[in-house]
């Protein structure tokens, strides 16, 4: 049996539902009186409370009121196109929606689960982007009744959720590749680091694997500058690649970088293809190959589930997935 805190303030939830013999959604009916529990069920919540010394948090016992006229968006980062659209799209729907946003990058936080329920006090819901915190703070935070949106990432117990389907497109890039006939393909990213990243390699080697081909994979963070280095590296290596799957355009852009500079022409000595379709990748030279994923719709469609949920107008779970489309460009070369 797991040992119970023995500090009053790192108690938490679960271990008063441990404690209880009930789920976390029951103690925090039983602490806030907002649906019916028999009074046998409260009595052991409470004995439990009183026993473990539990106190909740404010976002625990203040966040059903909804008077804050706000909400929070979390994401991993603020940097890049990606994230640039999706906070567009939310932005302007959560204005027009007359609630005002309140935003919060989790990296290079020293505690970002402590950063997000301190944003959740003052919100009357959130949006998170990604693996911003793990699926037990999501738990915590819908047991006390905070309307929560996840996107870009599988569902969450309670919480809505959006996600572009990027499978069929990903497969369909794959086949593409393998139509070209690439054979040594090298997909850049990292794909244990995100839910998107980890569909997208997947895909892509469903769609090689049609064709006998099995692409190899090297981690790589999101950003130019890390896709110039690890395309380099690459590049230079005694097994040079026929083609490039980046992760995202950032990566790809860097890569085309990385590939002018060791001297190989893009489309026709290496192929690079990308993933997002941001402004750059249609104004690169040569034009990049890439699936375009419907960014702003994303940050849009999130705070019109998530004024859903906070107005009361829908109290089930939400779980929306978008398409994606493969654009052929030039940066894969002339295909056969």
């Amino acid at each position: 049996m797991k040992a119970l805190p023995t500090d009053p303030a790192a108690v938490t939830i679960y271990d008063v539902a441990a404690r209880a013999g009930v789920g976390i959604a029951t103690v925090s009916r039983a602490l806030r009186g907002s649906a019916p529990v028999s009074d046998a069920t409260r009595a052991k919540v409470l004995a439990a409370v009183a026993e473990l010394g539990f106190r909740p948090s404010h976002a625990g016992t203040s966040l059903a009121a909804r008077t804050h006229a706000a909400n929070g968006i979390v994401f991993p980062d603020l940097s890049g196109p990606y994230y640039a659209e999706v906070l567009l799209g939310y932005e302007e729907t959560a204005s027009r929606l007359g609630r005002s946003v309140l935003v919060l990058a989790t990296h290079g936080r020293d505690d970002p689960e402590s950063s997000v329920r301190d944003l959740a006090r003052r919100v009357d819901g959130l949006v998170l982007l990604g693996r911003t915190v793990p699926d037990h703070v999501i738990e915590e935070l819908t047991a006390f009744g905070l309307p929560v949106v996840v996107v870009a990432r599988p569902e969450v117990g309670a919480a809505d959720s959006i996600r572009a389907d990027g499978l069929s497109a990903a497969r369909a890039l794959g086949e593409h590749l393998a139509g070209h006939g690439f054979r040594r393909i090298a997909f850049l990213g990292s794909p244990e680091e995100s839910p998107d990243v980890a569909e997208r390699w997947r895909g892509v080697r469903e769609g090689l694997g049609k064709h006998g081909i099995e692409p190899t994979v090297t981690p790589c963070l999101f950003d130019e500058a890390s896709g110039t280095r690890v395309a380099a590296a690459l590049l230079a290596g005694p097994e040079r690649p026929d083609a490039l799957v980046c992760a995202n355009d950032e990566i790809a852009l860097g890569a085309i970088v990385a590939a002018e500079e060791v001297g190989l022409r893009v489309g026709v000595d290496v192929a690079i293809t990308g993933w997002d379709d941001v402004m750059a990748a249609r104004h690169a030279r040569p034009a990049l190959t890439t699936v375009r994923q419907p960014m702003r719709t994303l940050g849009a469609l999130a705070a019109e589930v998530l004024d859903q949920r906070i107005t009361g107008h829908r109290t089930t779970p939400r779980h929306e997935s978008l398409a994606t489309d493969l654009v052929v460009r030039d940066s894969c070369g002339t295909h056969p």
